[in-house]
């Protein structure tokens, strides 16, 4: 099984489609508890006009500055612009459920969505109650961020097989300032750093520039079939879940492998399953990539890799539960 397998990080589940959107507007939580704050900071993110400049930090690797905006018009429709600052760019822009993409060498494009998906995890902001069932969220207490008073909330894997966070929320609105994904023995493995924040009454002018009409078509894709795959996945941490499963060619080798996405919401792990081929015999591997985890094992009759933000423990715990259905 090449190691060609690295380079397909799925730019599907950047532009990932949503399910439709539940409303997080009740809150029956005390004040002053984790969900409180939560349901404050999704109702946030989805009303506020607001724009935020904001770094991507990883061990190793430049950081990666961005600008986010978002506002709401009169109509109550939402808006969105995602761009990446350095190097050549990446930009995204969101009106209601229409996704553009802005890309150094590829055609401009778009998608049926209601996110845009990029460093920051929507589901966590869009619907932060479906993480309950994963982790634990704990009040930790207030600091300042950014100039802003903040309150701290850790967010841990309730049964231990992930990484884990702990966040910002701003005092006053409830947007993020802060983000840190923290690894094994305490290890800042990611950072998200709100540099600046700026909440509006109206949407940002950017956004009366844009011509709806003008950008680019909606890509329809064929749907696929269901695949009859004849292998299944025994052990997944606690509230995660296949959102994805299909077949896939490797760029290189031109070998087809089962492809599944994971998901809890926070991080998607990606899985590549290769039957072998007369016992071709294939070296473990484990390592990293920027700050996600890489498996390659050799599972008995299966060539598996895992690549995702989680231990190599729970990788491996993943892929040696996978098991031919009987």
């Amino acid at each position: 099984m090449s190691l060609l397998i690295v380079i397909l990080f799925p730019l599907q589940s950047f532009a990932q489609e949503e399910p439709a959107t539940n409303d997080t507007t009740s809150n029956s939580y005390p004040s002053d508890s984790a969900q409180a704050w939560l349901v404050k900071m999704s109702n946030a993110v989805k009303s506020l006009n607001y724009t935020v400049s904001f770094i991507l930090l990883k061990p190793g690797v430049d950081s990666q500055p961005y600008l986010w905006r978002h506002g709401v018009n009169e109509d109550g429709l939402e808006m969105e612009q995602l761009n990446l600052l350095n190097g050549p760019g990446r930009e995204v822009v969101r009106i209601g459920n229409k996704v553009s993409y802005f890309e150094p060498n590829v055609p401009p494009y778009s998608l049926q969505s209601s996110i845009i998906n990029g460093p920051l995890p929507s589901e966590f902001f869009q619907r932060p109650e479906k993480l309950l069932s994963g982790y634990e969220f704990i009040m930790v207490g207030r600091s300042r961020i950014s100039g802003r008073a903040a309150q701290q909330i850790r967010i841990i894997s309730r049964d231990k097989s992930r990484f884990g966070l702990n966040v910002w929320l701003d005092q006053e609105t409830g947007l993020l300032l802060k983000m840190n994904l923290i690894g094994e023995d305490a290890q800042l493995l990611e950072q998200i750093q709100v540099t600046g924040l700026q909440v509006t009454k109206d949407p940002d002018p950017f956004f009366a520039k844009i011509e709806p009409g003008m950008l680019p078509e909606v890509v329809s894709f064929s749907p696929r079939s269901a695949i009859n795959s004849p292998w299944m996945i025994n052990y997944l941490p606690k509230g995660m879940a296949i959102v994805k499963r299909d077949l896939r060619r490797l760029s290189g080798s031109g070998e087809v492998v089962e492809y599944i996405m994971l998901s809890d919401g926070l991080i998607d792990i990606s899985v590549y399953m290769q039957e072998r081929v007369d016992n071709k015999p294939q070296s473990n591997l484990v390592g990293t990539v920027q700050t996600d985890t890489l498996l390659t094992i050799e599972h008995g009759e299966l060539n598996v890799t895992i690549i995702g933000k989680l231990p190599a423990a729970t990788a491996n715990a993943i892929a040696k539960s996978i098991q031919r259905n009987q």
